[in-house]
């Protein structure tokens, strides 16, 4: 039988696949990335991570992705429980989907998946990966902390959320209770004993600067990305989205994501009714969250037929969705300010759609949208001056073109794949040789230099990549 013919065979391609990446692993730079969210799951931090991953692949990185099965959104179809792809593998567990629809299901998940990761990791022993470990779930850089403390392997802990203090924040539990207690106590042990913390935003770098003076580990602030090249301006004429959704002659307001206890969304609801009058302008809002249901029921109670709810799309949606949009919203509760970081924000600005963003006075979100000149910045509650933007942008389509195209700029100078993939390479390069003594070639010989606007700019206006406190 000829060889071609035989390694065709699923079973033998796999085989074959996994004996070259054993090989292969036994000589490279090796990192494990740990999130539970990983494509095809339609969370947005899976999403990065999974691009994250193969660009660092591409760059002669090789990783392993240690991950869940998808549960996020509306994806239930069961993924592959190893992948194998040139300088990168994703191993999942099947230990994360029960109850998806629930909380007390979503903690069960989270539980087992740190569970079964650690019992992993341990296996995994002494091999000389450096880790990087993701906070989906919450409690997984505490997974991190007890690997570090069995196997002695350096790890880089990267806050995409900063729990208990959210939970406590929005109320949902106290900061004198045993547990939360505990696990704050439990979370500052691990980022203190982190090789370095990298965070979305200056805001959440001086949130834990504030609140855990116990950690004096290296943080790096390394913002999310959009990629200009997938995300483009579209007009609504070729744009099949705006199209199947009958959306060619409105002036679209759109908050598309998350609609989770962090964001500020009853703001937009009050300007879409301080502009329930206006036929033109259609509010859409896509995703789906713990605010989703109340909001549904707001908006047919007031009787607001200007508001349309979408699920979640798929991601091969995603360009035309965003493009569709004349004004985007990206909000944040003052309450989880420096807790959180919305990730939207950039594939706006790479669909050159201008943003309004409702969130607190010393919000990074003001700083970005002053940087990038492409919107206005509103308290929660200030839906009277929402309103007045939305109408302003609706009867000025030339400032919101302009808006639009200057913050698109602004993304291919500060938050493009490149730029964004070459400071978490910065970063594990440094911490690389300490994961393995002898590799070859090290990764910080291959790095390119930054742009030179980020390089050469003074310090009061770069942007917030790579910023770094020790």
């Amino acid at each position: 039988m000829p060889i071609q013919l035989l390694l065709s065979r699923r079973p033998l391609r796999f085989f074959a696949e996994r004996l070259r990446w054993r090989v292969e692993r036994s000589r490279m730079a090796r990192l494990t990335i740990v999130s539970q969210y990983h494509p095809p799951d339609f969370a947005a931090t899976g999403q990065f991570i999974g691009d994250l991953s193969s660009r660092l692949a591409e760059r002669g990185l090789q990783n392993l992705v240690l991950t869940g099965q998808p549960g996020y959104a509306f994806s239930r179809e069961e993924a592959e429980r190893i992948e194998f792809f040139p300088n990168r593998c994703i191993r999942r567990t099947a230990m994360s989907r029960f109850w998806p629809e629930r909380i007390r299901g979503r903690v069960v998940n989270s539980l087992l998946f740190c569970l079964r990761t650690l019992l992993r990791l341990l296996r995994q022993g002494r091999r000389g990966d450096l880790l990087l470990f993701s906070t989906e779930p919450a409690y997984l850089p505490i997974v991190g902390w007890l690997a570090h403390l069995l196997t002695r392997a350096p790890y880089v802990v990267l806050v995409y959320d900063l729990y208990p203090d959210i939970a406590v924040s929005l109320g949902v539990v106290t900061a004198d209770q045993p547990i939360v207690k505990l696990w704050r106590l439990l979370q500052a042990q691990a980022l203190e004993c982190a090789n370095e913390i990298i965070v979305l935003s200056t805001t959440m770098l001086s949130y834990l600067r504030h609140h855990y003076p116990q950690v004096h580990t290296p943080i790096t602030v390394i913002p999310s990305w959009a990629d200009p090249e997938r995300i483009t301006p579209l007009p609504r004429a070729e744009n099949l989205f705006a199209q199947r959704h009958g959306l060619a002659d409105r002036f679209v307001v759109l908050y598309s994501g998350n609609q989770g206890r962090c964001h500020d969304l009853t703001t937009l609801i009050d300007a879409a009714v301080r502009l329930r009058d206006r036929s033109d302008i259609l509010f859409l809002i896509v995703g789906a969250g713990a605010q989703h249901k109340s909001l549904v029921e707001k908006v047919q109670q007031q009787g607001l037929s200007h508001v349309r709810f979408l699920p979640y799309q798929e991601a091969d949606q995603l360009p035309s969705l965003l493009a569709s949009a004349d004004l985007a919203i990206v909000s944040l509760l003052e309450a989880a300010e420096g807790q959180v970081a919305p990730s939207k924000l950039y594939g706006h600005l790479a669909a050159a759609t201008p943003v309004a963003a409702i969130c607190a006075p010393h919000s990074y979100l003001r700083t970005e949208l002053a940087r990038a000149d492409c919107g206005r910045a509103f308290r929660s509650g200030d839906s009277e001056g929402l309103a007045a933007f939305i109408g302003e942008l609706a009867a000025d389509p030339q400032r919101a073109q302009r808006l639009g195209a200057s913050g698109r700029r602004y993304l291919q100078a500060t938050a493009t794949p490149a730029i964004v993939v070459q400071a978490y390479a910065e970063v594990l390069s440094r911490h690389l040789p300490l994961a393995r003594k002898t590799y070859a070639p090290p990764l910080s010989e291959e790095l390119e230099p930054l742009p030179d606007p980020l390089r050469d700019a003074p310090l009061s206006s770069q942007p917030d990549l790579l910023s770094r406190s020790s």
